[in-house]
């Protein structure tokens, strides 16, 4: 299985990757790869995680507030958002 982002879930996820890294060296890495193996276990188990609007589901990121949201589509994942869990929590609506 492959996955792939949204233009604007790429740059959340970026973005998130940044302000964690100024908040303290290293912590930005320990987020892309906390999320990246979010994506992973989406990836493996694509059906095992809960949908929060069908047909999207969410795989909760480690350690940090944070899920993925995604669709399957094509034999792999469509990731709509990289989403901070303490925020606006329909942002990502548009993005279907």
């Amino acid at each position: 299985m492959d996955y792939s982002f949204h233009p604007a879930a790429e740059a959340e996820f970026n973005d998130s990757i940044d302000y964690y890294e100024s908040i303290q060296p290293g912590l930005g890495i320990e987020l892309a790869d906390e999320v990246l193996l979010a994506i992973t276990r989406a990836l493996k188990y694509p059906k095992a995680w809960s949908f929060i609007r069908n047909p999207v589901r969410r795989s909760l990121v480690n350690r940090f507030p944070y899920g993925v949201l995604y669709v399957e589509r094509g034999g792999g994942i469509f990731i709509l958002a990289v989403m901070n869990l303490h925020r606006e929590p329909d942002y990502w609506l548009r993005r279907q």
